[in-house]
This record gives C-alpha cells, sequence and structure tokens, in this order.
C-alpha cells in the first residue's frame, strides 16, 4: 500500500525486476487489508506485514492491523525510536503507557535494531527503530470487554503524576460521583489506590477493568 502519487512511477520503476511485488494505491487506513490478504494471498499460510510507517499515523496503523483480526503472523516496521520504546516499555518505566498495554495485549514486542538519523536523506531530527510485533495466540490476559480494558488503561495515564485512583476517579463517565465504587474495585482486585498507572502490569490492568466493567456499562 502507497499513498504518496509521487512515489509511483519511481517504484514501478525501482520494482520492475520484481515480478511478486504489486503496488495498491491508496490509504492502508481506509482499505479493506483483510480482503487484499484474501485475494493476493489466498495460498499462503505465513504472512508477515512489513512497513515503514509515516511516524505521523504509526500508532494508528498498526492498531488498526492488530485489532482486525487478519490472519497475520505479526508486524516488522520502522518507526520513531522514542515510539519503539513506548511500544516495547515494561511496567515501572517512564515510556510505560497505554500504547504499551494496547499493543502488547495482542502481540509480543521487541526493538530489532536502532536507525541513526545521520544515515537518512534529508537527515530528520529523530533517531528511528525497527520493531517486531509476533502475534499471540491469545492475548496476553483474558478479559470480559476488550474496549473497556482499553478505556481504563487510558483513563489511568490520564495525568501520570496523579495515582490511579485520582485518574480513574477523574476520567471514567460519572468518575466521581462512582468514586467510592471504584476504590471497592482497586481493593478487589489489590491494587493500591495511592499507585500510579505505569506501575501497573497489563494482568493487574485486566482484573481491574474487569471488576469496574459492571458499574461503568
Amino acid at each position: 500500500f502507497e499513498i504518496d502519487q509521487r512515489l509511483l512511477p519511481i517504484l514501478a520503476d525501482t520494482l520492475s525486476p520484481y515480478d511478486n511485488v504489486k503496488i495498491i494505491h491508496g490509504d492502508v487506513l481506509k482499505a479493506d487489508v483483510k480482503q487484499a490478504i484474501e485475494e493476493e494471498f489466498k495460498d499462503i499460510k505465513d504472512i508477515m506485514v512489513v512497513a515503514n510507517l509515516p511516524y505521523y499515523v504509526t500508532t494508528p496503523i498498526i492498531l488498526k492491523l492488530l485489532s482486525e483480526d487478519l490472519p497475520i503472523r505479526g508486524i516488522v516496521c520502522m518507526l520513531q525510536k522514542e515510539v519503539a520504546d513506548r511500544i516495547a516499555a515494561k511496567p515501572g518505566t517512564k515510556e510505560y503507557g497505554s500504547l504499551s498495554i494496547a499493543i502488547q495485549y495482542y502481540t509480543e514486542a521487541e526493538t530489532v535494531m536502532i536507525v541513526p538519523k545521520t544515515v537518512f536523506m534529508p537527515q530528520p531530527n529523530v533517531d528511528s527503530a525497527v520493531i517486531r510485533l509476533t502475534r499471540r495466540v491469545t492475548p496476553i490476559v483474558e478479559v470480559q470487554d476488550e474496549d473497556f480494558l482499553f478505556v481504563v488503561t487510558r483513563a489511568s495515564f490520564a495525568q501520570r503524576r496523579k495515582t490511579i485512583l485520582n485518574n480513574l476517579t477523574s476520567q471514567l463517565p460519572e468518575g466521581k460521583a462512582k468514586k467510592e465504587l471504584i476504590l471497592a474495585a482497586l481493593k478487589a482486585v489489590e491494587v493500591d489506590p495511592t499507585r500510579r498507572g505505569e506501575t501497573l502490569s497489563i494482568e493487574e490492568f485486566g482484573r481491574l477493568s474487569d471488576a469496574l466493567l459492571p458499574n461503568f456499562k
């Protein structure tokens, strides 16, 4: 998939020796990727997505590919190093956040290599990284409602300096009115309300979202 009309003749020229490459002109965010896979790779069972992602739409593209239940083994892509660090981050680090959880929920994430800005022309302001996302057979944690899990994680990181109780109270619908219910849910899953979101594992967020769900759905 290539959205830039200006690159089409260049790609047609540089890729002309390869009869196994086809360029689809279009926006991958709007494309029916599942249908494209069925049409182009109908007899192939082991499929990896390989991409050099535009940095300003990196996250939407990755989340689209992971959430649409595509028949792929994983994704290898080049993106901004800062975003790669956030995707592969572990609990307790400053990079760990809702993006880490959203992608690691579906995949095992690892940074393969750093690509310094000095190798590009013109030179950008940031370094890049190649990251490999290998799909899990099943998500890392089983939850009752995936969408609500991500609502809870985004709320928990809304203001990183705040405790998880304060973030959930201020960010969840009618959270202030339901503060006691939030406290009860935290107690039920043995999460100290004074902890910050960055200290919780994905498994803890899964248990917490299930405990909160009856009061917010």
